[in-house]
């Protein structure tokens, strides 16, 4: 009898349905790159930079359930299936003199002129209760974060992942395609006062994305930035809305889009691989991207933002924050604490 080997359970904003979809026998699909995605169909999962050890995963929508309630999806995937696709490790200590050591250097070289802006980011392990599975933390982020995109991924390459994010990377149907410009973060509250740095820092992504999408479309239209709320955050936010006569190519704008300076940093190229070899910890899908990708001819797919990994004795959370030359390092330490507290929230 044919099995799950891997599986997906989304929920997008401000909806009440689940989708399950669900690849019965062997390993999803792995990608070089952002590219390849072109014409293919499925639940797509991908790295802040893909490598041979974290590859980009399409998994093959052999079954595709919609339900309404996120309780109900333990009637579908067995908690087995998800536990034994889990991987061992070991617990690392990310400490706050570690985050002070790389926000040191982010900075140095941000002061130096080298770069315009840098995505620092951090970690941190929980210990994981017996008996709380992956599939009741899926249903309690539902509960709790009604205008966010919440998603459970398993598969053996890269374990099992949960996000409550609110940004979209891209989304569309047919000739109608939408991206956002999100950045920028603070507790939310009705009187929100953004300073300059937070809308510098939203600024630059949205003159990113507007210098893409010229290179693929001449109709978009920007709207923005307002404040939006994510669960207990408020963040700067301008939606693009634009159309493509050629869908082909949405692979190569994802490529283009991926990462946005919204997780990475400008210049986009110099900034990724500055990330890789300087931060203390492996970001993993951490700041990559998930959603489905064609799937009945629509697409939502998701920066991997307010994430965790499970494993069978911890939860590996991650967070981080836009570096610009006039950062404080307390300052954006609070904000990786506020941004972590959206999965902490989930073990209460």
């Amino acid at each position: 009898m044919n099995e799950t080997t891997a599986f997906a359970i989304y929920r997008l904003p401000h909806q009440q349905q689940c989708v399950l979809v669900d690849q019965i026998g062997g390993l999803p699909r792995e990608l070089p790159s952002c590219a390849e995605l072109c014409g293919c169909e499925g639940f797509v999962m991908a790295p802040f930079a893909p490598s041979a050890d974290c590859p980009i995963l399409l998994l093959r929508p052999d079954r595709v359930y919609t339900f309404a309630c996120a309780d109900h999806v333990k009637a579908l995937i067995p908690v087995d299936s998800v536990e034994n696709i889990e991987s061992q490790i070991e617990p690392q200590p990310f400490s706050h003199a570690d985050y002070q050591v790389d926000f040191a250097n982010f900075h140095e070289h941000l002061v130096n002129g080298e770069f315009s802006k840098l995505v620092l980011s951090r970690s941190v392990d929980i210990k994981r209760k017996p008996g709380l599975t992956a599939i009741s933390l899926f249903a309690e982020a539902c509960r709790r974060y009604p205008r966010v995109m919440v998603a459970l991924v398993s598969t053996p390459q890269a374990g099992t992942w949960l996000t409550a994010t609110p940004e979209i990377l891209l989304s569309g149907s047919g000739r109608f395609w939408q991206t956002m410009a999100l950045a920028g973060t603070m507790p939310y509250s009705d009187k929100v006062r953004w300073s300059d740095k937070n809308i510098q820092e939203q600024r630059y992504v949205a003159t990113y994305v507007t210098e893409v999408l010229e290179h693929y479309t001449s109709d978009f239209t920007e709207h923005g930035p307002r404040t939006v709320r994510a669960a207990h955050l408020a963040h700067l936010r301008s939606d693009f809305h634009f159309t493509l006569s050629n869908t082909d190519r949405v692979g190569e704008l994802i490529q283009a889009l991926h990462p946005t300076p919204a997780v990475c940093g400008l210049p986009k190229d110099e900034a990724r691989q500055f990330i890789l070899a300087n931060e203390h910890h492996d970001r993993r899908y951490y700041s990559g991207f998930m959603g489905p990708l064609s799937l009945h001819d629509t697409t939502h797919l998701y920066v991997t933002l307010r994430c965790m990994q499970l494993f069978n004795s911890h939860c590996r959370l991650y967070a981080g924050g836009g570096i610009l030359p006039e950062s404080n390092e307390q300052l954006e330490w609070q904000e990786t604490e506020a941004k972590l507290d959206t999965m902490r929230r989930l073990f209460q």
